[in-house]
């Protein structure tokens, strides 16, 4: 962060990515817990202190959070990456209230499968939708910065199933519990 303030004298847009995800339940380890929380959720604390004083200074500036779709519905297979993702979109949207009458915008990137290293074994339960090579999703992302929209959603479907949870949440429920036994009790990835 203080290469590039020094480099350019400021950041226009912040793109905080990092994820892990580790299969499992409630039995993962404590250290595996912890490891997942440190790199899924404090990665974005941790970026939004290095790169906030300088925007808020300025008055204006971009944070782009990436999450996943498992941030606004779940992760079958995995409660680590379902809980850490839910706690990355809970900070995006604390920090778009919190700043955003202060000049600063925020987007939380949500995409369901992208071909990346960590989809190199295949897309698994979030494949359901298809997958997107990482060129789809940057135009995405590239189209929704421009909107200055919160959700940037690759696959559109996710607004759909955000809107059936939010309409009914026990036939949503019902729903994921269907598409956890077609993909297996403890699927993995």
């Amino acid at each position: 962060m203080a290469q590039a303030l020094n480099a350019f004298g400021h950041i226009d847009l912040f793109c905080s990515n990092a994820g892990i995800f580790t299969p499992g339940g409630e039995e993962v380890s404590t250290a595996d817990w912890q490891r997942i929380w440190d790199i899924n959720v404090m990665a974005h604390v941790f970026a939004s202190r290095a790169v906030l004083p300088s925007m808020l200074a300025r008055g204006e500036g971009y944070l782009l959070n990436t999450a996943s779709a498992a941030g606004l519905l779940s992760q079958i297979g995995s409660a680590p990456y379902a809980v850490t993702k839910h706690a990355a979109v809970g900070f995006a949207e604390w920090l778009s209230i919190t700043y955003g009458g202060r000049g600063i915008k925020v987007s939380v990137l949500c995409p369901q499968a992208v071909r990346t290293q960590m989809t190199s074994g295949g897309a698994g339960v979030a494949g359901v939708d298809g997958m997107l090579e990482p060129e789809q999703l940057a135009q995405t992302v590239v189209e929704t910065l421009a909107q200055e929209r919160f959700l940037v959603l690759p696959h559109p479907e996710v607004l759909t199933y955000m809107q059936r949870k939010a309409a009914d949440y026990d036939r949503w429920l019902g729903g994921m519990r269907r598409l956890q036994e077609k993909f297996g009790e403890r699927w993995k990835s």
